[in-house]
């Protein structure tokens, strides 16, 4: 769930047929909210992000991991015990 001071997500993260193949993409920009989430997950900081992406605003950051945790919290997956 958003914080009551950030913005939600569904007012930054756009779907577009047209675009990116209909993916999760920040604003229309043609950058999809996997490519912010991979360089979190690499290590970058926002500064780092927000510099090699500059289209991008601290909102854009929030909004990604915000859906990124909407995600996780709606899907369940059942794993399979693996060797014995």
């Amino acid at each position: 769930m958003a914080s009551p001071s950030r913005v939600p997500w569904r007012t930054r993260v756009t779907f577009e047929p047209d675009k990116m193949g209909g993916q999760a993409c920040i604003r229309g920009l043609r950058l999809p909210v996997a490519t912010v989430l991979r360089c979190f997950a690499s290590g970058m900081s926002r500064e780092e992000i927000l510099s090699d992406y500059p289209k991008l605003e601290e909102a854009d950051l929030d909004a990604a991991l915000d859906y990124a945790a909407d995600l996780a919290e709606d899907r369940v997956t059942t794993l399979r015990p693996t060797g014995s």
